[in-house]
């Protein structure tokens, strides 16, 4: 018997049944070519990997553990659901409410500077008097410019301090970029 045709009858005895004299011819061929018989050592253990493995089992995973891993991920999964869904009502809420604030704030800006148009054209003597009333309130607003300007002067000036107030602005940027993202990007 050639080579070929014992690995040929090799091949065929594993997927089908050989006849008895086929199963010897093969059997005497091996026994003469080590070629052949390494070949069918390597096919037998290729059937031993390709056999399908008992389930493994783990002792010390039981039912009820996974069934609390189930209940803990369910919590999680509605928390984060109900984080979404207060996410979603806030900034619709916002949505809602930020024209007309907006709106609110321009009105009362116009309002402001036409007023004082009105009263400077018109009322001249009644504007110096709200404004020698307001004087206190322009007074603190100088001081609390010049101290800005001071607190400003003394950053600039101090390179490390620039950095440290920079960096504090980027981390509050990044704590806030977090906050605002929806629960599912994360």
């Amino acid at each position: 018997m050639r080579c070929r045709d014992a690995k040929q009858q090799l091949t065929a005895q594993r997927e089908t049944e050989l006849a008895r004299s086929e199963v010897l011819q093969v059997q005497e061929h091996l026994e003469q070519c080590s070629d052949c018989h390494s070949f069918d050592l390597r096919q037998a253990q290729l059937d031993s990997k390709l056999e399908p493995s008992p389930p493994r089992v783990y002792s010390s995973i039981s039912t009820e553990r996974i069934m609390q891993a189930i209940e803990q991920q369910k919590r999680i999964s509605q928390q984060l659901e109900h984080i979404q869904a207060q996410q979603q009502a806030r900034l619709a809420r916002m949505g809602k409410a930020g024209p007309k604030i907006a709106g609110m704030i321009a009105l009362c800006t116009g309002v402001l500077t036409v007023g004082l148009l009105f009263l400077f054209l018109f009322q001249p003597d009644l504007l110096l008097t709200v404004l020698s009333a307001l004087s206190g309130v322009f007074t603190v607003i100088y001081t609390l410019a010049q101290y800005l300007l001071a607190g400003l002067m003394l950053i600039t000036s101090q390179n490390w301090v620039l950095s440290a107030v920079a960096l504090g602005i980027v981390v509050m940027m990044g704590m806030w970029l977090r906050l605002m993202r929806y629960p599912g990007e994360a």
